[in-house]
């Protein structure tokens, strides 16, 4: 079993960056790759940014493109999500996921990813 823990959600201002963190208990064969989700009432979850264990290789969602910055720390089991320019459609709750999607398509699949942490509440205000 992996548990995914974030932390650094909070209110901000439009413009402001912030810095999400995700640490994970452990790494498996079915862990190879960490992502960023979001979501808000009533919405499916939205994918944001992934990133693999082992190279690094990166994803983003065209919405985040140039504002938003995954990493990991392979020593400290951890990944970030470095966010700048932040806006308020960027409110919602930022969720660490980690599975090992079998395509490339999935990779911005919820479903393929099999283990999930709370959440972490993003606030932009105007």
């Amino acid at each position: 079993q992996v548990q995914l823990v974030e932390s650094g959600g909070r209110l901000v201002q439009a413009g402001d960056s912030l810095r999400l963190s995700c640490v994970a208990s452990t790494r498996t064969s079915r862990t190879t790759r960490m992502a960023w989700f979001r979501q808000n009432p009533g919405v499916e979850r939205q994918f944001v940014a992934s990133i693999t264990w082992a190279s690094g290789g990166t994803d983003y969602a065209d919405s985040v493109k140039g504002r938003f910055t995954i990493s990991r720390d392979n020593a400290r089991n951890t990944v970030y999500l470095q966010m700048s320019s932040l806006n308020p459609e960027d409110t919602a709750v930022y969720y660490c996921a980690a599975g090992t999607p079998i395509t490339v398509a999935l990779i911005t699949a919820p479903r393929a990813y099999e283990y999930w942490g709370q959440g972490t509440q993003v606030t932009v205000s105007e």
